[in-house]
């Protein structure tokens, strides 16, 4: 192998990690108001409900996060006690309950947008202008190619 086939070798065995520490260290940047512990799991919830294409359940958002439903059910429990989400009937099986996104969640849900966004903005901060662009454009072309991949 050439040396420029390992260094590009290199590159791709580090994306894995770099993502790991990514996660870790967006959540430590300072951005007001400050993200707290259980803003984490309730930011996964309420955004797959959001970006949902169909009605969602417990059992649905367990299989999204590749959770234990049990796991799935005290998260969402948490959303329901804080008024972010509710349990509502399924319109196509009225037996059946699904969670829809209260004002309150709404509202969270754009708050964490707004926490994203100046995280970036503060990580990137001395970056070209450029650049920054370029990168929100591939991280959001990336989201959506996994979203292709995994429904199918």
């Amino acid at each position: 192998m050439t040396n420029e086939a390992e260094s590009q070798d290199d590159l791709l065995d580090a994306v894995g990690p770099a993502f790991a520490r990514l996660r870790r260290r967006t959540t430590q940047v300072p951005v007001e108001p400050p993200v707290e512990r259980k803003d984490l799991n309730r930011n996964l919830v309420l955004n797959i409900i959001d970006e949902a294409e169909k009605e969602m359940s417990v059992g649905a958002v367990a299989e999204a996060l590749s959770i234990d439903p049990s796991v799935a059910s005290r998260m969402v429990g948490d959303c329901i006690s804080h008024g972010y989400l509710l349990r509502a009937p399924s319109q196509a099986d009225g037996r059946r309950a699904v969670l829809q996104l209260t004002e309150a969640g709404y509202a969270l849900r754009d708050r964490f947008r707004s926490q994203q966004r100046q995280a970036f903005e503060y990580i990137t901060r001395d970056w070209p202008e450029a650049e920054r662009r370029e990168l929100a454009r591939l991280i959001v072309k990336y989201a959506d190619s996994a979203a292709k991949a995994t429904n199918g």
